[in-house]
Order: C-alpha cells, then structure tokens, then sequence
C-alpha cells in the first residue's frame, strides 16, 4: 500500500492550508443555509457513489484528505524508483535489464499521473516536492528498506508491487474522479510489474540451490515490511473511517493484509519457498489463514525516519531536485517563448 499517509496523525505544513480553489473557504462567505445545501449535495453524491470532479464544491477536511493521500501516494511512486534503479547496471541479462527499465519508467509515470490528479485540487506540484524534501509529507515505508540482492526485484514485483495492487484496485473506484481515473492506468501497469516479480523469483527457483537459497532469503527480509505496508491495525488508524464513509477509500487495513496473505501463501508454497512466520497457518473456522503478530514498533520507526535507508531516500531526491533545476528553469523559459510568439500572431 503507497498511501500509508492516509492513516497517520495530519501534519501542519503548507498542504493543509486549504488553498484549493474548490475548497469551502473559496466558496466564499455564504449564508449558513447555501453551505448547508452545498454540503447536502456533497453528501448526496457520495451516498449515490457519484463522482466528484475538481470544479465541484467539496468539504475543505475531503480536500486536505485528498490532497495528503495522492500526493503521498505520488511520491511513493517517485522514491519507489530507487531502490530498483540501483539494480540496472547490475541486471543479468539485457532481457532483464530492459524489464526493470521499463518497470522503473512506469513508476516514474505513475508519480506524474498523481502529482497532476493532485493539482486538481489547488495545490501545486512545488509545494508538494516542498514538503517531501522538507520531511513534512511521507511516503511508503517499504521503500526504506535496502536492495542487497538481484532477488530483491523479484521480492518487490511480487510482494510490494502486489500489495499495493490490493490497495489500488479499490482505489479505482475512488469518489474522486481524477484519482480514480489516474489508478485505471496505474493498475494496469502493476499488475504487469507483479507478473514480472513472480516470474524473476520463479526463475530464481527453479535455477541453482545458491540461486533458490538467494530467493528465499530476500523472501525473509521482505515479508514482515510489506505484511506492514497495509498501515496500522483497524484500531490504531486515525482517518480509516471517515475516508471510508467518503468512498476515498473501501476495504479497511486489516481487510487489505488478510486478502494479501491469503493470496501469497499458495504463490509461495508453488515457488518452494517458506513463509518466514511460524504462526503462520490454515484457520479452517475462519477460512483464512492466520499469521503472527506484526512488529508496529518497526513501522512507526521507519515511518518517523530512523529506518534503513530514510535519509539516504530523501537525500537522493534532493540532490535530484537541485540537480534538475536547469531543466525546469530551460522548459519554463521555453513555455514563456512559445506563448509570447502565440500572443504575437
């Protein structure tokens, strides 16, 4: 799941300042009645699971939802790619090589496609970069985890990219339009990247014993922090019901890991691999399997910075950023060219 954000406390910082043109504050000083109406045809539309578009008038608390969770959600694309990206030199093949190109482009896009769907809101792409790099935003906890081994890409197809396949497919029925219209395409792509880990892990294990055994162990490092990448148990989660209750989001926490885990555990049985838990088994009564008991402390840590690889992430994204100035200052001067030539004709 890469919108972990949507289950954290909200922090100050300027995406919540409510300067969204769509916002109530920019509905203007109305009568206490007219903001009643609004509210009610708000509220209507989501009882009828109508789409809400960016010219539409929306409660100011749905907006700064939104706002936090897409642009998150962006960023987690955008930070997902380096993990991967450490690994092109290193492919064993051009065949794979050209696979984790392609895989890592289509993040790049997906964090594009987000960061657009999030500027229907009124917030801009700078201020969304602003508070990634200042620390204020998140982004998944998954992507602080190191990439020690040509497994690892499987491991993060198949496991990471599975999960948040779990989280996104519902998010294609999102209440707001231009997210769920975003994660159509989104899914698409993921489903791809997830076939792609099962096949590499496949071909790692159906290989040599070295190359089964280098499976197995990116298998026990991933396991635990993807299970953890569905958020905070149901009970600890700070926003969970009422972004349900707006159709932001449809399938609690808890839900999402069990559907997860029950899916993975026959994928691994047919791989050969063991599931690192050992409370993990079939509930028959239940019809899902249980599992052991997440480590929560982990994920708050990683979540608050002090995992792996947090600071080597946003100090990467940094130096990228600074790096790529020239860029956006050449396409800025570029579009201010080409529109005086328009005026001028």
């Amino acid at each position: 799941m890469y919108t972990q954000a949507i289950d954290l406390p909200e922090p100050p910082g300027p995406l919540e300042a409510g300067s969204g043109p769509r916002s109530a504050q920019a509905a203007g000083a109305g009568s206490e009645a007219a903001e009643q109406e609004r509210q009610q045809a708000f509220d209507a539309a989501i009882a009828a699971d109508e789409k809400i578009e960016p010219q539409d008038w929306m409660p100011e608390a749905y907006r700064r939802t939104l706002v936090r969770q897409i642009s998150q959600h962006a960023h987690s694309e955008v930070v997902g790619m380096l993990p991967e990206g450490n690994w092109i030199t290193r492919a064993p093949s051009l065949r794979r090589k050209a696979i984790l190109l392609a895989k890592v482009q289509d993040e790049g896009g997906h964090g594009l496609y987000l960061y657009s769907a999030a500027e229907t809101l009124g917030v801009s792409r700078d201020e969304m970069i602003e508070a990634l790099l200042s620390g204020k935003a998140k982004y998944s906890s998954i992507f602080n985890y190191p990439t020690l081994s040509w497994a690892d890409m499987g491991c993060i197809g198949w496991l990471v990219d599975g999960a948040a396949i779990m989280n996104q497919i519902p998010l294609c029925r999102c209440s707001y339009g231009p997210y769920a219209r975003a994660m159509i395409r989104i899914c698409k792509e993921e489903s791809f990247h997830q076939r792609q880990g099962y096949e590499l892990m496949l071909a790692l294990c159906r290989g040599t014993p070295a190359q089964k055994a280098m499976a197995q162990e990116a298998l026990d490092r991933w396991w635990w922090p993807v299970v953890m990448m569905f958020g905070p148990s149901d009970a600890e989660s700070v926003h969970s019901a009422q972004t349900m209750k707006w159709g932001i989001k449809r399938i609690s926490n808890d839900d999402l890991r069990q559907k997860f885990v029950d899916a993975t555990v026959p994928q691994a049985e047919l791989l050969g691999l063991r599931i690192p838990d050992p409370d993990l088994k079939w509930n028959e009564e239940r019809g899902h399997y249980d599992f052991g008991q997440i480590d929560w402390n982990e994920l708050w840590r990683v979540i608050n910075g002090d995992g792996p690889c947090n600071r080597e992430r946003l100090e990467t994204r940094r130096r990228a950023h600074e790096n790529g100035a020239w860029v956006r200052e050449a396409a800025l001067a570029h579009a201010r060219k080409r529109a005086a030539r328009q005026r001028a004709a």
